[in-house]
């Protein structure tokens, strides 16, 4: 065999390293840095290298498995047939080898069904005789993440199916399809986000994905997702093409995307395919491309797989649709959290059927990878349709003299000095009285987990700016009902009914007015934490960055963000204006129970008692019921279908208790956690 030569070695090592990442951004936080066509360029790179030279192909290559794997606040559950990636195909010419590859396998040249490739997330649907037990993402293909409380409250999927055992329908069957966001629903959410600072989502996949992803399936159900099915493991009796599993699935209750067609032997497809190329636009839904298939279930068997994907499909990606534009200026723009990131302007350009002048530039590192400048000309398209992105700079045009676009030191709405910290790519304004934050950081102040004053909504907190009766979040407490009457649409009741709830958050709990004070990567859960550990402000703002890196679930970047935010001037300002108008949190309550100190975490099930049951009877002992598990946590309670929960436990050697030994230790708080059995 003949050597591989150290170039290609070290670009096969560089682009697996690449992918990795980007599937972990793309598959685990729902936020790609690349486009599907520059994620597909370099996976079609590595298989080229693979294939030259096969000794370069590795069981952990990302050409032989599906997706990523990371940290996940979910329960891994295990596919019962794997999920796998398709082969992509980006122009006419490789869906004809496709084609022949598969004429020459079979000896025939088979009937076709086409698909129209959804934009959303990969799931699959569990159901036992005949009821929905299970719902999970991808994953890697093997092993997914348990949401079945999310997929029960999208549009359309049945907690039942009419064909039970016995009528076709196997005891236990798995059906697969992809959960989606409309594009109206992407529309109406961004607007939202907009409106309270936050960052939008790039497209409808990633708005799906988060959305799906969610702790709260109330927060899911508010999503609007939408889905379409398209397979069933294993097959239901009688039926032997992938046709028939279509109509099969729609009769079952089960949404099948309506435009599907059956080619017999595969004639009329590029006519098909280039049909829906011209149509994408006109459907409320992202499509990217269209799925090939090989009709029947028994050819689909002989073809069978590799490690990532079938042989039997393909998926025909649709180029994507692209400008040029030139970049007049590059501005930047102040989120809630003071996130600065900066914005293209272009002269006006009809992309993907709408006028694009202004386009997201992300970061300053995004900003310098494609070393965007103004006066350049660059290349425009919508990620999905939807989110203008530039694709790259055309350097043969790029006028001279131009300069690399500098992030700038202060803040062009308040003059703070801007931030970025060590291991962040986002530049933060961390004034939280900047001008430009103000109404998002008003309306996250008063929002449902932290002030909870419902009442102040976008339009009401807006108008108050407007005509400058607030600035900072303690001049809502200096608010009388006689001023808000001023407000169109607020009468004296609505006025008097105002003023009464927001004294009426005079004496919030601590763990609400931390969560209000918008500490970047300070959500709910983590300021409830601190609030309970150290009780006061007064002793939390004291405190170093050790000593709150000693607390369950903060780690030591956490703990440097949180001291630096609460010394910060802005914010001893604010606690000062706060506290000037009565605005005084509780002491929170800090339990002397015998857990006291330590951190259990839950995993799995737990015969007879539920998640929310089991962390509350930690805290009820004083414990802290922990989310993720380090070196400090104290214990790891494994039920059934335990994750990776219980795979860190056993790698740090933190002590792992089963149901068992939990009831006991339950009944014996003062001894120490018992040991599981071997």
């Amino acid at each position: 065999m003949a050597a591989v030569p150290q170039a290609a070695r070290a670009r096969a090592s560089q682009l697996r390293e690449e992918i990795d990442r980007h599937n972990y951004l793309y598959f685990v936080l729902d936020a790609p840095e690349v486009t599907d066509a520059e994620y597909d360029s370099l996976m079609r790179e590595l298989l080229r290298l693979e294939e030259e030279h096969p000794s370069l192909r590795t069981k952990d290559s990302p050409t032989q498995r599906v997706g990523g794997a990371g940290p996940t606040p979910f329960r891994k559950v295990r596919h019962v047939m794997p999920m796998r990636s398709l082969q992509n195909a980006v122009s006419e010419v490789e869906v004809e080898q496709f084609r022949t590859r598969v004429r020459l396998a079979l000896g025939e040249d088979p009937d076709l069904v086409a698909e129209l490739k959804m934009d959303g997330l990969a799931v699959s649907l569990t159901f036992v005789s005949g009821r929905l037990t299970q719902g999970a993402t991808r994953g890697d293909g093997v092993t997914g993440e348990e949401i079945t409380a999310n997929v029960q409250v999208v549009e359309g999927i049945p907690a039942t199916l009419p064909d039970g055992p016995g009528r076709g329908l196997p005891p236990r069957c798995e059906v697969r399809g992809e959960v989606y966001m409309p594009k109206e629903v992407l529309a109406g959410l961004n607007r939202e986000r907009e409106s309270q600072g936050l960052e939008l989502y790039a497209n409808c996949r990633n708005a799906a994905a988060g959305s799906l992803r969610q702790l709260d399936s109330e927060i899911t159900r508010s999503r609007s997702l939408s889905a379409f099915f398209y397979a069933c493991d294993p097959a239901p009796s009688g039926i032997s093409t992938q046709s028939q599993l279509l109509d099969w699935l729609e009769l079952q209750g089960l949404p099948v995307n309506p435009n599907r067609r059956r080619f017999a032997a595969g004639e009329g497809v590029p006519e098909y395919l280039g049909s829906w190329q011209a149509r994408r636009r006109d459907l409320p839904y992202e499509i990217d491309g269209v799925v090939l298939k090989v009709d029947s279930l028994a050819g689909q068997e002989e073809l069978g797989a590799d490690s990532r994907a079938p042989r039997w499909a393909v998926a025909y990606k649709f180029p994507p649709e692209e400008r040029e534009s030139r970049v007049v200026a590059i501005e930047v723009s102040i989120g809630r959290t003071g996130v600065v990131t900066p914005v293209a302007v272009l002269d006006p350009v009809e992309v993907a059927g709408s006028t694009v002048s202004h386009v997201t530039l992300h970061n300053e590192d995004q900003v310098r990878r494609k070393d965007v400048r103004v006066g350049d000309v660059v290349v425009v398209r919508k990620a999905g349709d939807v989110i203008p992105e530039v694709v790259r700079v055309v350097l043969s045009r790029r006028p001279d003299g131009s300069e690399p676009f500098q992030m700038p030191k202060e803040c062009p709405a308040c003059g703070s000095e801007l931030v970025r910290e060590v291991g962040e790519a986002a530049t933060r304004c961390l004034n939280p009285l900047c001008p430009a934050q103000r109404l998002a950081t008003l309306l996250h102040f008063v929002s449902r987990d932290a002030l909870d004053i419902d009442r102040l909504g976008p339009a009401v907190v807006q108008q108050l700016l407007d005509r400058q009766m607030v600035r900072t979040p303690a001049d809502l407490f200096r608010l009388e009902a006689g001023q808000l009457e001023e407000l169109p649409g607020l009468a004296r009741r609505s006025a008097r009914q105002l003023t009464d709830a927001i004294r009426a958050r005079r004496h919030p709990a601590l763990g609400r007015l931390l969560y209000a004070l918008g500490i970047p990567h300070v959500g709910r859960r983590t300021a409830e934490l601190l609030a309970e550990h150290f009780g006061t402000m007064e002793r939390l703002r004291a405190a170093g960055p050790d000593e709150l890196a000693a607390v369950s679930g903060v780690g030591p970047v956490l703990a440097e963000a949180v001291v630096h935010h609460l010394a910060s001037p802005g914010t001893g300002a604010l606690l000062e204006q706060l506290r000037e108008v009565g605005v005084e949190p509780k002491e929170a309550e800090r339990s002397e129970g015998p857990w006291r100190g330590r951190t259990v975490v839950i995993t799995g099930s737990l015969p007879g008692l539920s998640r929310a049951e089991a962390e509350a009877a930690v805290r009820r002992l004083g414990g802290v019921a922990g989310s993720s598990v380090s070196r400090k946590t104290t214990a790891v309670v494994a039920g059934e279908s335990a994750g990776s929960k219980l795979a860190t436990a056993q790698r740090l050697g933190v002590p792992v208790v089963d149901p068992e030994g939990f009831s006991w230790w339950l009944d014996h708080p003062d001894s120490d956690p018992p040991p599981a059995p071997a």
